[in-house]
Parts: C-alpha cells; structure tokens; sequence
C-alpha cells in the first residue's frame, strides 16, 4: 500500500521568500488494515521534493477523546500555513520531520528469540541445537534475549501505522531489523502460567511496528517461522496458548507457520539433553525451516 490510493482533499501554495511552496491534505483509506481505518497525512512540498510531513490515523483516538483525525490535520495545515507565511525556515525544524530511522543491527539468515529468562535451561538448549544446526547448513544466526534487553511495553497507540515505525526507540529496533532480513525465525519459549513469558509478550506486541511498516511499505519476502515450546507437565494441552500466541504473531507477520516443535514433560524428565530423539527431530524441523520455497 502506498500514497498512490490516497485522495487530496485540499491544496495551498504560499509563496514565501520568493519561493512557492505547497501545502496538500491527503486522505487513505487503510481499512484492509484495520475496519474503519482512515489516514491523514498533510506534506510540504517545493516542487515534487517532500520538506515536512504529518500524518495522523483515526485509530489513535480513543473514544474519549474529542479529536477527530481530519480536524487535526486540517489544524496543523492551518498552522504550517501560518508559519510558513512568517518563519517559513522554522516549519523545517524537526519538529516536522517524519520519525526518524530505526537503530539497526546485524541481519542474520535465521534468527532465534529465545524466550526464558534462563539462558541455560532447556530452551536455552534447544535454542543453541538451532544454531549449530543452522551454522552447519552454512547459514548466519543471531539470537536474540529479549530479558537483556530495553524493551517497553506496547501501549497501543496505532502511530506506526503513519509512519511504520514505533514510536518507541529502544532495543526493539534491532530487533525488527534482524527479524525483516531473515529467512527463517525461531521463537523459543517455555510456558508461563499456560501461555508465554512477559518479556516474550512484549516483543510480539511491539512487532505491530513492523506489520505497519510491512502493510504500508509493501513486502513479499518469503519467510519461515519455527516455534520450539517447553512444558513442564505432561500433554499437549499445556501449549494450547503459547502455540496460539506464537502462530498468531507468525501470521501477523505474513510469515509461514511451521509445525510446532514441543517439549513436555521436563518436571520430570529436567534435561532435554536425555532424550537423544529430540536433537535429530529439531535437526529436521530446522532443515525444513532453511528449505527454499
């Protein structure tokens, strides 16, 4: 999706210190996204190069709150009008600007978020038979520790979806980077009180960044994803959330599911280095994982 779609719903040109600007109010209607979703975007232009931009989404209001989209963006044309009469070097402050770019990291072919908080327990285990599996198959990893890192919360204010990027700048960036070059992303997780660990939680949540960015942006990357889950207790039903979590964040992410690869029965078995079986089923499921599609 692009401004291809976009209607203009008001033009200005201002000339201001002999040159002639223009100022436009476009309209998108961003309900394949989200029902109902409806984007404003106002820009300044000299010529066809873009100076400022504001964008504003009607998801970002909640119900209490008076704002209408459109009327905030007609108020900010309006001042940028203003100004741009006065001060037209101050509407180039940054104040104007779009968000600015993510702090990128490396980029891997397989990337692996390992999910415990405990780096050498079981999941750390399985995580590291991926590395080794994926690095025999020649192919680059990074793992991923989203306890380590400065990752806040989700706070579902829906701004990504006017510039596909959070409005958060933290380690999420890295993150994202990492996970939009791979081919195959391993998510790692035991099971919390029946579903994923917190800090696992909000990785997932923050990703709604990056299927903005993906949605706005465009993007037809093939890409995997492998679930590994641990349980302590015995049966399926352990997983039934984490499984739920996990495939529905793959999904969000226009990536294909692979069969979940799950472990239970570590209270009583406590080491997955036991069962000699489970290293050749991983062993193939990440093959599987690397394959072309």
């Amino acid at each position: 999706m692009d401004e291809a779609g976009a209607i203009l719903i008001r033009k200005v040109e201002v000339l201001s210190g002999g040159v002639t600007y223009s100022l436009v109010l476009l309209e998108e209607d961003l309900s394949s996204l989200y029902p109902g979703m409806i984007r404003y975007t106002v820009e300044l232009k000299e010529k066809e190069s873009i100076l400022a931009r504001f964008r504003t989404n009607s998801y970002e209001y909640s119900p209490t709150v008076p704002n209408e989209p459109r009327a905030v963006a007609e108020r900010v044309m309006d001042r940028w009008e203003k100004e741009l009469r006065s001060d037209p070097a101050g509407i180039l402050s940054s104040e104007h600007s779009e968000s600015p770019p993510r702090n990128e990291g490396d980029s891997a072919d397989v990337v692996v978020i390992q999910g415990s908080p405990r780096p050498d327990g079981n999941c750390g285990i399985l995580c590291s038979w991926v590395v080794e599996e994926a690095e025999m198959a020649g192919r680059s990893v990074a793992i991923i520790f989203p306890h380590d890192l400065d990752i806040k919360p989700c706070i579902g204010c829906y701004q990504c979806y006017n510039t596909g990027t959070c409005t958060f700048s933290d380690d999420m960036d890295g993150i994202i980077h990492a996970v939009s070059g791979c081919d195959l992303l391993v998510v790692c997780s035991p099971v919390y009180t029946n579903t994923v660990p917190a800090g696992l939680k909000a990785v997932i949540d923050r990703f709604q960044a990056f299927h903005a960015e993906r949605s706005l942006g465009g993007s037809n990357k093939t890409q995997k994803g492998l679930l590994l889950g641990v349980a302590g207790r015995k049966g399926e039903r352990n997983f039934l959330c984490v499984t739920r979590v996990v495939e529905s964040f793959f999904l969000n992410l226009s990536m294909k599911p692979l069969s979940p690869f799950l472990v239970d029965r570590m209270d009583e078995v406590r080491d997955v280095r036991t069962m000699p079986e489970l290293r050749a089923r991983l062993a193939s499921a990440v093959r599987e994982g690397l394959e072309r599609s």
